[in-house]
């Protein structure tokens, strides 16, 4: 039996996304200044509207917002 990417792929992007909110609601707790606490749960929040944007219309764009958003987060966690 063969996967079809096509078809499960915006799903496994969108609990991507929900698994990395955790990693924005974690900082936004504990790392305590302007970056963590206000802007980065807006950029997940982009990220996640966009996921639900593309999720029929570009299903492996989808999945590639996960990456993306763990990315930014790793990024903003080093500077």
């Amino acid at each position: 039996m063969r996967s079809n990417l096509a078809q499960s792929g915006p799903w496994i992007g969108v609990g991507g996304m929900a698994v990395s909110f955790f990693l924005y609601a974690w900082s936004a707790i504990v790392v305590r200044d302007l970056l963590t606490s206000v802007v980065l749960p807006l950029v997940w929040l982009v990220l996640f509207v966009l996921a639900c944007a593309w999720f029929m219309r570009h299903p492996y764009r989808v999945l590639a917002l996960p990456v993306v958003a763990v990315a930014v987060w790793f990024t903003a966690m080093l500077a």
